[in-house]
């Protein structure tokens, strides 16, 4: 450590404060270096003092009469300098020597006195090693780096334990220490290794203040790097990822939730930059993620906004109010801190960029759409997208094209707000930059519809000197309704209605009584002045519109964004479709309208669930090429004889899930399924924070290890992906960046993942005996995990002929239905599930074709413990 001579006037100047910390006797005092601060250690019944800095100062003894004092410092060598070994001046004159320095490791023990600390220069040593924790899962685990002579290295796990992981959670503000990890559980570092034998106490303020040996000095390999888990500061739960949910901090002790009325948008940002989830995307209502457990938190966050942790953020008084957990606070974080358009006419039109962890950069159009584009407008107050122009309509961008695909249902209020994913995106040029032509900011007369589903439905509302009103009429019908979807650019108008009292405005009307032709272009065309008199002849209330473009689909109670039961939303309401007719043509419409590839599977029975409002269509007949599903041949709207355990769903070539095969609960090969079908996932760039995150994906804990000793031979099977590169800005498996999907990206057994979590999964029971309904149909029906899989489930169905039949079922084991002296045994469906229809041609070794209704399936007849995949909707019928 080399000394940095700086005067008193400088640390003792305008705006710097002496704080006592505890009382010392005139002696040995210890000078350690912390990040927090300088310490000047001194005696006579005084005690170390903390100024703002980040250094050491050793004071010296004051000296007899008439003597000359000098800035004495420790050398490196732990000696007092005089002249001739350290900068400034000596001691001069007669007098005893101010002190003398013990230096073990980083820490300097100094005998001194405080009398001349205030009355002379003194000499400032540097501050504090930087600390980091580099491949967890998040900033407050992973292997131990400090930063020494401006390089970072490693640490030695030689003699690590609880102590020395102690103080390096406590100096990066992480809470208290969970783990001491050794033999480079978080993967081999690399450069130097800086520290060997750490000694602490565990009451130290920093790493390089315990014992060690001299820098760079060790017998160690990278295979021995330290690392360390801490408990956090901060924390989210009960949210869908660990950016958003319930705000707990850990008090040392254990995790407190913090109470709503503490918490506003400047502490909610620190959250957020504290857990490098990005900003702060809203600060929900109170219990928004549920409620939890366990004691409340008693203090007031102060914070300013700009702090880089929530530990640096003031606290205030504990309440006199208790605070109970309905009153929870929440926060939902954004890894894009900024959206903006560039290149265009307006601020409302323009190739999209997007701000991500300090860089612009493009957005990829392979996944845009409009839905997309509505919220990005609504968000930078741009009204609603009018256009998608094509990549390069408004130049070619620079810097990086980010490939994350949004998948927006039109009604957030923030792209943050959608789902996003980026796993196996295809490369990106700037030849294909997202772009996005707005309708333009509010104007006069502009209009809106509030309180529906999607932007074309809702109450009407009109733009009038900078602020929106309610429009209300007595006579309001499908005329006016016309007008409202033609200004819009919403379509055709579907209904004219008067919202319920519980839907109706509460604000300024803008516009009371309205006459349209149905021909106009906006509604201001219309006859807007009425006679009093024919205002007053009726009572004039909200009025609403339902026009064509509030049409969506969307699937449902399935096991990902790409599986469910198909959902249609059609005048306002949601509602399901009948199975009558229901095939792979039908589903292939369904899954290129939502993004999700191909269809693999078109399923009916219910089987991801019965819903329970109405049924909108039967007896679909699409040929495959239609833009939606609502412009296939099919039965009138919501006329159909149909109940809701005939409900269709679809099973898309984009559905995604993990799991881990040929292994234990939660440890054994990662594989994905894709496009139909299970393959591997490659090992080469994988980190310990990717197979954190693909832990968490599996429920199996949030950390894991990467199991490096594995055989070497050829690959027969498919392996979909390599080089997935999960980073801090990822809060999701799905997310995370990788090569492009290929059945053939790696060749190798050795060069499969295999991981092991440090959680484990609920043990699956049994399948239980369940009796069969008192019905001649199959109408039991159960959902269970599937071999403990995380979104994997498998269905078993019964039918009788007689009342008290009984259904045994194994999980994993399909079988095939036998006629059984009345009934017949079950059918289990196992998900995700194989490709079951197929063009023509020979079967794959161990599957075999099987016709039921008029449709081909390909059955699983080998392979260990499973039977034979069937369909759930077929009929009883005798062999």
């Amino acid at each position: 450590m080399d000394p940095v001579p700086l005067p008193v006037s400088a640390w003792l100047g305008e705006g710097v404060s002496m704080v006592l910390l505890r009382g010392a006797g005139l002696g040995r005092s210890r000078c350690p270096v912390h990040g927090l601060g300088i310490q000047v250690l001194g005696g006579h019944g005084q005690g170390p003092f903390e100024v703002g800095g980040g250094a050491e100062v050793c004071g010296a003894e004051n000296g007899p009469a008439g003597l000359e004092l000098a800035p004495p410092a420790c050398t490196a060598h732990g000696e007092w300098g005089d002249a001739h070994t350290s900068p400034g001046r000596a001691w001069r004159g007669e007098g005893s020597h101010p002190g003398a320095c013990d230096r073990q490791g980083g820490l300097q023990t100094c005998t001194l006195g405080l009398g001349a600390l205030l009355i002379t220069p003194i000499l400032v040593a540097e501050g504090a090693a930087e600390v980091r924790l580099e491949d967890g899962s998040g900033r407050c685990a992973g292997r131990v780096e400090v930063k020494h002579q401006g390089q970072w290295g490693t640490v030695c796990d030689d003699f690590w334990d609880m102590n020395d992981a102690a103080v390096v959670c406590k100096q990066l503000g992480c809470g208290s220490a969970v783990q001491a990890h050794a033999l480079a559980h978080f993967g081999p570092g690399s450069g130097r290794i800086w520290m060997d034998d750490v000694k602490c106490h565990g009451t130290e303020s920093a790493l390089s203040d315990c014992t060690h040996k001299k820098w760079g000095q060790n017998n160690c390999r990278h295979v021995e790097d330290a690392g360390v888990t801490c408990s956090g500061f901060v924390r989210l739960v009960g949210g869908d990822n660990p950016c958003s949910g319930r705000v707990e901090i850990h008090d040392g002790s254990q995790w407190k939730t913090v109470c709503d009325s503490d918490f506003g948008p400047k502490s909610a940002n620190v959250v957020c930059r504290d857990l490098q989830c990005g900003t702060a995307l809203s600060v929900p209502r109170a219990a928004h993620f549920g409620e939890g457990v366990g004691p409340m938190w008693d203090r007031e966050l102060q914070c300013v906004g700009n702090e880089s942790l929530l530990v640096s953020c003031p606290t205030g008084s504990p309440r006199d109010q208790p605070c109970t957990h309905a009153n929870a606070a929440t926060v939902t974080c954004t890894q894009f801190t900024g959206f903006r358009l560039v290149n265009g006419r307006t601020a409302c039109e323009g190739r999209v960029e997007v701000h991500v962890q300090g860089t612009w950069g493009t957005l990829c159009a392979s996944h845009w759409d409009l839905l997309d584009a509505h919220v990005l407008c609504r968000h930078l107050n741009c009204g609603f997208a009018e256009s998608i122009p094509k990549g390069g309509h408004f130049g070619r961008g620079t810097g990086p094209v980010w490939r994350d695909s949004f998948h927006c249902d039109g009604t957030e209020a923030h792209l943050g707000e959608c789902p996003v994913t980026a796993l196996g995106a295809s490369p990106c040029s700037h030849e294909n930059d997202a772009a996005v032509i707005c309708s333009g900011p509010a104007r006069f007369a502009s209009l809106r519809l509030v309180g529906g589903g999607s932007r074309c439905d809702g109450r009407v509302e009109i733009f009038q000197h900078g602020t929106w009103g309610r429009v209300l009429d007595e006579q309001w019908d499908m005329q006016e309704a016309s007008v409202v979807c033609r200004q819009l650019q919403c379509g055709e108008a579907e209904a004219a209605s008067n919202p319920p009292k519980a839907q109706r405005g509460t604000g300024p009307v803008g516009l009371r009584g309205v006459r349209c032709a149905g021909h106009e272009a906006n509604l201001t065309l219309c006859n807007t002045s009425l006679p009093e008199s024919a205002l007053e002849a009726g009572i004039a209330e909200d009025v609403g519109v339902v026009c064509r473009g509030s049409r969506q689909v969307r699937l449902v109670n399935g096991p990902g964004r790409c599986a469910g039961r198909v959902e249609i939303y059609y005048e306002g309401s949601w509602g399901s479709v009948c199975d009558d007719g229901w095939d792979l043509s039908d589903a292939a419409v369904v899954c290129q309208q939502l993004g999700c590839g191909g269809a693999l599977e078109a399923v009916g029975s219910a089987r991801f669930g019965e819903g329970s409002a109405q049924i909108w269509l039967e007896s679909v007949n699409c040929s495959g090429a239609e833009a939606a599903l609502w412009d296939c041949p099919a039965g009138s709207w919501g006329q159909h004889d149909c109940g809701h355990k005939e409900d269709a769903g679809v099973v898309c070539s984009e559905f995604m899930a993990l799991r881990l095969e040929n292994g234990t609960n939660c440890s054994g090969r990662l594989q994905v399924f894709y496009n139909g079908m299970w393959g591997s996932v490659c090992s080469n760039s994988m980190t310990p924070g990717t197979v954190s995150l693909a832990c968490k994906e599996l429920g199996c804990g949030d950390r894991g290890s990467l199991e490096t000793q594995q055989p070497y031979g050829r690959l027969s099977g498919t392996a979909w992906l390599d080089r997935v590169e999960c980073g801090e800005r990822n809060s999701s498996f799905w997310q995370c960046p990788s090569a492009p999907w290929d059945p053939h990206s790696c060749d190798n057994l050795r060069d499969e993942t295999h991981i092991t979590c440090k959680g484990s999964q609920p043990e699956t029971p049994p399948a239980p005996l369940a009796a069969c309904p008192s019905t001649p149909s199959c109408t039991g029906r159960r959902f269970v995990p599937w071999e403990g899989r995380t979104g994997a489930l498998a269905e078993w169905r019964c039918g009788t002929a007689a009342p008290g039949g009984r259904c045994v079922t194994t999980l994993g084991t399909c079988g095939m239905p036998r006629w059984r002296a009345g009934s017949w045994a079950v059918a289990l469906r196992c998900l995700p599930w194989p490709r079951l229809h197929l063009g023509r041609g020979a079967a794959p070794s161990g599957w075999s074709r099987w016709s039921a209704g008029g449709q081909s399936h390909l059955c699983r007849t080998a392979g260990p413990g499973l039977g034979t995949a069937v369909p759930a909707a077929i009929r009883r019928t005798r062999p």
